[in-house]
């Protein structure tokens, strides 16, 4: 007869590896339909890597930000510490800062063993292409339980070709390619009464960045919502822990202040004086989040994805503190619909739309079908927002051009000799990040013995080209003397450096 307790271990064990299952590619969850799921997640990562890797081989990558993940996944990679001095030197920190210091991100160290295949941005890039279009099985599972097979395609679909992802992937790399993925697999993990890769993937998420536990404390409100209390304690528990953990102690501790990338001076110093304020006064909270058109654009934006369906479903709590922690900022980049920063909740929107749609439509005549028409609806808006935003590029043959002064940019790098330390301009940084140190060429001298600057166009963080052409002369007669000058780009070197 079976010991009680080995019966139990048994059980748990057997659950585990049903659990682990889900993400193989024969699971028996998606024994039926894994040729369309895995045929739809693996044609989005193609097109998200062709996106990424044109944008780079034409020179429109960024050194900030794809030099700084680089440097810091680089450093991983040789069993090392995250290092990234682009970011040290510009902030007068020193080349020897922590990546952690910056952004809270340890989950760069799972991307290492692809540099041991192949470093560089471009591996970077794959992976970032990868990972987004990884939330797609998760995100079909949940669908598909809450709306039915065909539904569940034509919002995965939605996702896949949505205007956060597409933006996303359009601008360099950044810590945010893990979140769909583990926010998809801990709301479809929870919902499927799976809790253990529940959650797992909610402490992943606290690696990922060092306001992950806003997502936390959110998702910990809807659960409760949910009839789900002691999970949802546990969970918004982790998120306050986490964010105090992160921000006051191991940011502090890896050489960074909990007042980085503070953006909140008109609330407060602190956080609790921000949200003392926020409290107190909620008309003034009203108008930071609605008092601005960009800000109105994004939110509708966002709630469009589902026609406004999101809003009526307790998962929308779990985006909603990242979503006001831009709003009621001070830093417009962060209200835009521009760059990386919706993809940050896109999962949970479409999560909350296909839970609202399963909650009112089960009730009308021909529920099912008023969710397969629901679901049209999503990925018709989906596909009609593509001219507007990055992946309309794709149709464009003009993309696809070498760029213009390709030759005389590989020259000037060419002057560079490798493993050299160098301020490069913020395009060309990316080209050299993989056998260089790439620091950012900005108004102020870095003392490095290698500069390529490019004077033909006005480049971040310069005020026009007229400036950097001044700071070139400044330069030649601190000692640096011009090794190359061709079609606007200038290589300095400093003799004896």
């Amino acid at each position: 007869m079976c010991h009680p307790e080995a019966r139990r271990t048994g059980f748990f064990l057997s659950g585990l590896w049903d659990d682990v299952r889900v993400f193989l590619p024969l699971t028996r969850h998606l024994t039926t339909h894994r040729l369309g799921v895995g045929s739809m997640a693996w044609v989005a990562a193609v097109v998200y890597a062709v996106l990424g890797l044109v944008r780079f081989a034409t020179f429109r990558a960024t050194t900030f930000d794809m030099v700084i993940v680089d440097q810091a996944v680089r450093g991983y990679a040789s069993f090392g510490a995250p290092y990234t001095p682009s970011v040290g030197v510009s902030k007068g920190l020193g080349p020897e800062t922590l990546q952690l210091a910056d952004h809270f991100s340890p989950v760069y160290a799972l991307l290492s063993p692809f540099y041991w295949i192949a470093d560089g941005p471009r591996t970077l890039i794959v992976c970032q292409a990868v990972l987004f279009a990884a939330a797609i099985p998760s995100l079909w599972l949940f669908a598909r339980r809450r709306l039915g097979v065909a539904a569940a395609y034509l919002v995965a679909g939605a996702y896949a070709v949505s205007w956060p992802v597409a933006q996303a992937v359009n601008f360099d790399v950044h810590e945010v390619m893990f979140v769909p993925l583990l926010s998809a697999v801990m709301i479809e993990r929870f919902d499927a009464g799976r809790r253990l890769p529940a959650y797992l993937a909610a402490c992943g998420l606290l690696l990922v960045k060092e306001d992950m536990g806003l997502m936390l404390i959110g998702f910990g409100a809807a659960l409760a919502l949910s009839r789900r209390r002691l999970d949802g304690a546990i969970v918004a528990a982790a998120g306050i822990g986490g964010l105090a953990l992160v921000r006051g102690v191991l940011i502090p501790l890896a050489g960074g202040s909990d007042d980085n990338h503070w953006r909140y001076d008109h609330l407060g110093d602190s956080l609790p004086a921000a949200l003392w304020t926020l409290v107190r006064d909620p008309l003034h909270t009203l108008h930071l989040v609605f008092g601005d058109a960009m800000k109105i654009d994004t939110l509708v934006l966002l709630c469009w994805l589902t026609l406004f369906l999101c809003l009526f479903s307790p998962l929308i709590l779990a985006a909603a503190p990242m979503v006001l922690e831009r709003l009621v900022s001070d830093y417009s980049l962060w209200w835009s619909w521009d760059h990386h920063y919706n993809a940050f909740v896109v999962v949970i929107v479409f999560c909350a739309g296909a839970d609202s749609a399963a909650r009112l439509l089960r009730r009308v005549p021909a529920s099912g079908a008023a969710m397969t028409t629901w679901a049209v609806a999503v990925a018709a808006v989906a596909v009609t927002q593509i001219p507007r935003f990055a992946f309309d590029q794709l149709a464009d043959p003009g993309f696809y051009d070498r760029y213009p002064r390709a030759a005389a940019a590989h020259e000037a790098m060419g002057r560079v000799p490798d493993g050299a330390v160098v301020e490069a301009a913020n395009h060309i940084g990316p080209m050299m990040t993989h056998r260089t140190t790439v620091l950012l060429w900005e108004p102020g001298s870095r003392s490095a013995p290698w500069v390529v600057a490019d004077l033909s166009q006005w480049t971040y963080p310069w005020r026009s080209a007229a400036d950097q052409g001044r700071a070139v002369s400044a330069r030649q007669a601190d000692g640096y003397r011009i090794v190359f000058s061709a079609d606007g780009f200038v290589v300095l070197h400093r003799p004896g450096s």
